[in-house]
């Protein structure tokens, strides 16, 4: 009778993680800020507001970066203590492949961009 008892309670622990779910409050302070995170980038955006297309891009980027953040907090519930630290050292991981990945097919492409032959109308026309 103990080992079907225990059998039963095994079955209902998590092997000792703490699985930290958001209350209201917190939901509610997640969207809150995902609205204004989505909104001083449209803002900036139909209005003008910066008019370096550059420096604009790069600020939208930026606030799109800080809202992944937001979201990684307040709803996927990432933090050191869940899952005793790992999630941490996987999120790092998966950005560190991705930073990888994007800048390194910038590179590439920008490479290819300013290295490719030039060809002109007057090059077409000389083709055979």
């Amino acid at each position: 009778m103990s080992q079907n008892s225990h059998a039963h309670d095994h079955g209902h622990h998590h092997g000792g993680h703490q699985a930290s779910h958001g209350s209201m409050k917190s939901y509610m302070t997640g969207f809150i800020l995902s609205v204004i995170l989505t909104a001083i980038p449209f803002w900036m955006v139909m209005t003008g507001a910066i008019e370096n297309k550059a420096l604009l891009a790069g600020a939208v980027m930026a606030i799109g970066a800080v809202q992944i953040v937001v979201h990684m907090i307040y709803f996927l519930h990432m933090n050191t203590k869940s899952e005793g630290g790992w999630t941490i050292m996987a999120l790092i991981f998966t950005v560190i492949i991705v930073v990888i990945a994007l800048s390194g097919s910038l590179w590439v492409m920008h490479h290819l961009n300013t290295n490719m032959m030039p060809m002109g109308a007057e090059t077409m026309r000389n083709m055979p």
